[in-house]
């Protein structure tokens, strides 16, 4: 799970950073690819429980859910969906679950204050 967490990542950051649709291509396809091993990942070990873990929120999902901000950033500034309702119900539920959790509700950064982040980002990059 952790490889697919840094595969999860470095998708999203090059998804961010990268310069038009060409080249945005195979990261969103690999963040794709992550999101379906989540969602059986969840459908199957998790039996139905909120979390990956169960019923309490464990590794998986603080590491999995400190990227709830960075997807609403990359879905809109890209305009393309990542969590989608019918391809990953089961994440959709565990996103909205986990981000209402009062461990995490009112820490998640404001999405558009990532936003301008993210193009500070894609300028440091694009320097380079």
């Amino acid at each position: 799970m952790t490889y697919g967490l840094e595969q999860w990542f470095t998708s999203l950051r090059s998804v961010v950073v990268a310069e038009d649709d060409e080249e945005k291509r195979p990261h969103f396809e690999q963040a794709e690819e992550v999101l379906e091993r989540l969602e059986e990942v969840l459908n199957k070990g998790g039996e139905g429980k909120a979390f990956f873990g169960g019923d309490t929120i464990g590794f998986i999902d603080i590491s999995f859910g400190s990227f709830l901000s960075w997807i609403r950033v990359t879905e809109q500034i890209n305009g393309r969906k990542l969590l989608d309702e019918t391809k990953h119900p089961s994440l959709v539920q565990w996103a909205e679950t986990f981000a209402a959790h009062p461990a995490v509700n009112g820490f998640l950064p404001e999405t558009d204050k990532l936003i301008e982040f993210a193009k500070f980002l894609k300028l440091k990059f694009a320097a380079k």
